[in-house]
């Protein structure tokens, strides 16, 4: 009777970590980065400046994306948690959408979640996404997609910080990076005097 009750608390934990795990979660991608100009020198339609929509079909998407882009955005893959360089960047400047170059959130609202994909607390602006109910693995989620070319990014839970209390977990392989050129240049300004030091 005992061996039971714990082989069923056992099965029971499982299943709870289990579903803790795949908060994010929707299948499993390559994580492998790209060169990001390589990306856009490949695709005609990145911009960050274009705000037209982007219609393609998958077999254009397929032709002009990266295998590992392609998977999480337009298949709605995920990659693996903990994989991506920019979850723990703390680096000033823009993050894009790396499909077509879309402004999506701003460095200073980005937050360290501990969920293992880069988290934001709001986007840069109300066009830069759009939001669908997502219920596929037995979850009720929302998922965010690129405002301009529908890229799935990832989902948006109600648990981030003030003041939006929301956290948008985005897979990095969907993500680009500006650096802010202000702070770019205020860093190379400080490393060249402690050089000549």
């Amino acid at each position: 009777m005992i061996a039971v009750m714990k082989s069923k608390i056992f099965y029971c934990a499982l299943v709870i970590f289990t579903i803790t795990v795949q908060g994010c979660y929707s299948q499993t991608a390559p994580t492998k980065k790209n060169n990001v100009m390589d990306n856009q020198k490949k695709n005609p339609v990145y911009s960050n400046t274009d705000t037209s929509k982007v219609v393609l079909s998958d077999d254009e998407w397929k032709k002009i994306l990266p295998s590992d882009v392609y998977n999480v955005a337009r298949q709605k893959g995920t990659e693996r948690p903990f994989t991506s360089a920019y979850e723990t960047s703390h680096e000033t400047g823009t993050y894009y959408c790396a499909v077509c170059g879309n402004a999506l959130f701003k460095s200073d609202t980005k937050f360290e979640s501990g969920c293992g994909w880069p988290s934001f607390y709001e986007p840069i602006s109300k066009s830069s996404i759009i939001y669908a109910p997502d219920d596929s693995y037995g979850m009720h989620r929302t998922e965010v997609m690129c405002g301009r070319c529908k890229s799935h990014l990832g989902h948006v839970f109600d648990d981030g910080p003030p003041p939006t209390h929301l956290r948008y977990c985005i897979n990095g392989v969907v993500l680009d990076f500006k650096k802010a050129q202000e702070a770019e240049k205020n860093y190379n300004a400080q490393q060249n005097k402690s050089d000549n030091k």
